[in-house]
């Protein structure tokens, strides 16, 4: 079965609705093959990777067959991580937006329990959770399954690698036996399918090829590196392409800080995800990265389960990955909804089997590029330059600049001569902008700040809201644009937005706050 129409599935008029606005025409494959099979009540097993829609293959069924008139739990949704649970409560909320009476609730750690307690409380029909804060809920006592209709596990595969079987069997137990179950799985690995034979009623196996899971306007290539040569050429990469949003993938979670700690010293907007870091913050830094705050996301495979961020221009493979899978899980988050986009792999040494592995499996070829070198990065910037001269002459209004060139162009000089004179100028003040943005470097701001030494502190009985005042006040800079400030007994350190700092270093030089002068530095990085 090829992508049918929404229509042609019999989806209610209120999800269509939604999905229109929401700027889909035609199902994919796994929705296509999946959403009668589902509505139809049978149990099913499907087999898709993350970026073919499978989110909507289950998530539509679940909210059709949801009766909203009970409040009583009626459909649960397992998922590996955090990540995940929310960006699937995010997708069903999108889809149920014009079906009045469906409460639904993403339950995960890091969270407040008392808050999800409040909520259950209320009356949810649809909970999506991961299996250690589920399981919490079940033992206090606050989340029961006696009228769940419907289960769905999301990306067992995963949940499997993260031992959360027993889990999953634990939670399935407390169900009742005529529920229907869904199962969907990158691969049926042989502990998944024993499941499968023990919890789910003669399944509708249906399974999307790997032809279907990568997308023909991603371009492939990789690059052969040496281990210490990584962050350079990642560096020119970036230079080059200057893309808005890019990821970076590692496999592990002191790569991800390293590769991090060493953009951030060079000057780009980039930031972490992965395992080690709190609730609070990944949500932080993915709000930034979908904002455009940061532009380069380095994470881990695990952490970025879930990511479904737009207009991801590029993802660099830092390592190889070890599962042929997330090969595929990592170029699909680019070249979305027949957009260009490009996947980069580095390759040090014996990493070279391992793509030779990956190009088998996902039945694709990865071209072997040469690495960029400096004079590349000049000539892209030169490039950029042309273009922005291009546009600026396409969007005419030069008239009086025109004048000025016609009295310096005469019996000396040729309006080529003033033009290189001119280009001359604009790529020296390029070079001094670079030359600004290095003496903020390695400061230890978040990024996009930068941290500056203040030589009072609570010996002077300085507090944050002195040092906020005395800034906001004197270089006319909004408060709220001001960042962490730590106090200690006789200095303290504040973070300001870039484009303020060196303004805030020139005015706030012997300034005073509080009465007392005061010298303002850039901090030396943490």
């Amino acid at each position: 079965m090829e992508k049918l129409k929404f229509i042609e599935l019999n989806v209610s008029k209120e999800i269509l609705r939604a999905i229109e606005e929401l700027g889909f025409e035609e199902a994919t494959p796994i929705q296509s093959r999946a959403i009668p099979v589902i509505l139809e009540g049978k149990d099913v097993i499907g087999q898709a990777q993350t970026g073919t829609g499978k989110t909507a293959a289950f998530g539509i069924p679940v909210l059709e067959k949801v009766d909203s008139t009970l409040k009583s739990l009626q459909s649960i949704i397992l998922c590996p991580t955090r990540e995940l649970a929310v960006q699937v409560s995010e997708e069903l909320k999108k889809l149920s937006k014009y079906k009045r009476g469906i409460n639904v609730l993403p339950i995960y750690g890091g969270q407040s329990i008392d808050r999800q307690i409040h909520a259950l409380k209320k009356g949810v029909q649809i909970i999506i959770g991961t299996p250690g804060r589920v399981i919490d809920h079940l033992d206090r006592g606050t989340l029961k399954l006696d009228n769940v209709k419907m289960f769905v596990l999301d990306e067992a595969d995963e949940m499997l690698n993260m031992g959360f079987i027993e889990d999953i069997e634990y939670i399935l137990e407390k169900t009742p036996e005529d529920k229907q179950t869904v199962l969907f799985s990158a691969t049926i690995p042989e502990p998944i399918l024993k499941l499968t034979k023990k919890y789910l009623k003669n399944p509708e196996y249906i399974k999307v090829i790997h032809k279907e899971l990568t997308v023909p306007t991603i371009e492939q290539g990789y690059f052969e590196v040496k281990e210490g040569d990584k962050i350079e050429v990642l560096s020119r990469l970036l230079d080059i392409h200057n893309p808005n949003l890019a990821l970076v993938f590692c496999n592990t979670k002191k790569k991800v800080d390293d590769v991090v700690n060493s953009l951030q010293a060079r000057g780009y907007l980039a930031d972490a995800l992965h395992g080690d870091m709190k609730q609070s913050q990944r949500d932080r830094v993915m709000s930034k990265f979908r904002n455009g705050q940061i532009d380069v996301l380095v994470a881990t495979d695990v952490a970025a389960r879930g990511i479904d961020v737009e207009n991801v221009e590029m993802v660099f493979n830092y390592d190889v990955p070890q599962d042929e899978e997330y090969y595929v899980h990592r170029i699909g988050r680019t070249g979305r909804a027949g957009k260009e986009g490009r996947a980069y792999s580095f390759v040090a040494g014996k990493e070279i089997y391992k793509l030779r592995d990956i190009q088998r499996y996902a039945k694709t070829k990865i071209k072997l590029l040469k690495v960029p070198t400096l004079h590349d990065v000049e000539e892209s910037r030169a490039n950029l330059i042309i273009d922005r001269i291009k546009t600026t002459i396409n969007e005419n209004n030069l008239e009086k600049y025109s004048d000025i060139v016609e009295r310096i162009v005469g019996d000396d000089y040729t309006s080529l001569d003033v033009a290189a004179a001119l280009l001359k100028m604009v790529i020296n003040l390029d070079k001094k902008a670079d030359d600004v943005d290095k003496e903020f470097e390695r400061t230890g701001a978040e990024p996009g700040m930068v941290r500056l030494f203040i030589n009072v502190g609570r010996n002077q009985r300085i507090s944050p809201r002195d040092i906020v005042g005395a800034i906001a006040d004197k270089v006319r800079i909004p408060g709220d644009l001001i960042g962490s400030i730590d106090i200690y007994e006789k200095f303290s350190f504040v973070e300001v937005p870039a484009e303020y700092a060196k303004e805030v270093l020139e005015i706030m030089k012997d300034n005073t706050i509080k009465g007392k002068k005061v010298n303002v530095e850039v901090a030396k990085g943490k």
